[in-house]
């Protein structure tokens, strides 16, 4: 059970209405904790809420795009009178994938300013409150991409490993005052985000994670970071840190290629 007098009374969930951020919400409203919850679409993130009140918690919204500036001023703003005990930035889905020279730089901006720009954001409004409150913590949801660059994501995985370094960073810094900073690394799991981009989750010998799962094993061990591997994924994060990285990038390839269908 999710400790509320360290993690609550409130929790802000980014990315908060379907998949992963949806059963982070529904395991806190259990917990006891009260939610701020944010996404882009308003149908699913009214859904969520709804299900998290019937489960006696209190919720607000603030629905909008990450990549924009007014939707983060709206989330700091619906926040500033609630004690928030924990932040979960679960928004760090890939909006854009092509390859690098053919691909729009607009659309590769737009997955840097939501999983890099927002973060910090986020992350520092946040991280500051809880580092004056002396508890509290902070779990940034990371991705296996970010251990090895990939065709067609390169810009996603750069990132991905961007928020991973960045997590140690922080867990040095605010650990020592009470604030635990965990970046939980996902696999291949079973959200709408990834059927919507057509991932061939049948394929024999493949791990998928179910969100429940990965949600209440993130939450269980917030106090283990700075990184903690999710759902068996950990000998695949060794394997992409060997240094033969050319090796490695052929691999990635091949498995690109297995895992999403042509078009």
């Amino acid at each position: 059970m999710v400790d509320r007098e360290r993690y609550g009374p409130w929790a802000v969930v980014a990315g908060g209405s379907e998949g992963v951020g949806a059963s982070f919400a529904m395991q806190l409203a259990d917990a006891g904790i009260d939610l701020l919850l944010t996404a882009r679409n308003p149908g699913p993130l009214e859904q969520t809420a709804q299900r998290a009140r019937a489960r006696g918690a209190q919720v607000r919204t603030a629905c909008g795009d990450l990549r924009e500036p007014g939707t983060l001023d709206a989330i700091v703003g619906a926040a500033a009178e609630l004690d928030v005990g924990l932040l979960v930035f679960n928004a760090g889905a890939n909006s854009y994938g092509a390859e690098f020279v053919e691909g729009d730089l607009a659309g590769f901006q737009g997955v840097v300013d939501l999983n890099v720009g927002a973060l910090l954001r986020l992350t520092h409004h946040f991280g500051k409150r809880l580092k004056d409150r002396g508890r509290g913590g902070l779990l940034l949801v990371g991705s296996l991409a970010g251990y090895l660059g990939q065709p067609q994501i390169g810009v996603y995985s750069a990132v991905k490993a961007f928020d991973r370094v960045f997590a140690e960073g922080l867990w040095a810094e605010l650990g020592p005052v009470g604030v635990d900073v965990l970046h939980l690394v996902l696999g291949v799991t079973r959200t709408p985000a990834m059927e919507r981009a057509g991932l061939r989750m049948d394929l024999p010998g493949l791990n998928v994670a179910e969100p429940d799962d990965v949600a209440r094993e993130g939450l269980a061990h917030l106090a283990d970071g700075p990184v903690w591997v999710a759902a068996g994924n950990l000998d695949t994060a060794r394997a992409r840190s060997d240094m033969d990285r050319a090796a490695l990038v052929r691999k990635a390839v091949a498995a690109t290629r297995r895992l999403v269908p042509a078009e």
